[in-house]
């Protein structure tokens, strides 16, 4: 890792001074496919809220001279909204004992360092020390013949089964944002991804 690279984590209200940079890393990273995501910073804002009100999340942040490059999140899924906690709700699961890991975020400069694998490392440790006996994340859905579908596009679910995550088709949840070239919001199904401690 380069020496004017840092992973600061920050818990809670800790990452108030670092929420429009998170925000406008999600607005960048989240641009690419499969999330084709045209955000806002005022958007950003509102759905950090639940990583900055819980004092139980993590967010590790990869900072290069003090600006954010590259982060990733986690919470008690009891501390997420309401649209996350549906599915396991409806499938009879114990919210308590879930922590939910948002996204791992790296801009592109940034990638095949191996920080995707101490990202997960971290939340891990985190879902640990607060008990948690399932760690989850979702993942939006996307034909394998998009349009927008790069030709070297590579997946990362070899990533995410190399760490111990298997696909759970029957736990999904829709999630509205605005794409790039649509006029206004559409509803996107994610599915869920889990790991039993």
């Amino acid at each position: 890792m380069s020496p004017n690279l840092e992973i600061r984590e920050v818990c809670g209200p800790e990452l108030a001074p670092f929420i429009d940079g998170l925000g406008r890393l999600r607005i960048e990273v989240f641009r690419e496919y499969p999330y084709l995501y045209d955000g806002s910073l005022e958007y950003e804002r509102e759905y950090l809220k639940s990583y900055l009100n819980s004092a139980r999340s993590l967010v590790a942040l990869v900072l290069d001279n003090g600006a954010v490059v590259g982060a990733t999140t986690c919470v008690p899924l009891v501390d997420e909204g309401p649209e996350f906690q549906e599915p396991f709700l409806k499938a009879g699961f114990d919210l308590g004992g879930i922590c939910y890991f948002g996204e791992s975020l790296l801009l592109p400069a940034y990638r095949g360092r191996g920080l995707g694998k101490e990202f997960f490392r971290r939340r891990e440790a985190h879902a640990q020390s607060l008990g948690a006996k399932i760690t989850t994340f979702c993942a939006v859905d996307r034909a394998h013949d998009h349009p927008l579908r790069p030709a070297d596009y590579q997946p990362l679910d070899r990533l995410w089964k190399s760490q111990g995550f298997m696909k759970h088709p029957e736990l999904q949840a829709t999630f509205v944002w605005k794409e790039t070239g649509e006029a206004e919001e559409s509803a996107k199904t994610l599915t869920f991804w889990l790991k039993y401690h």
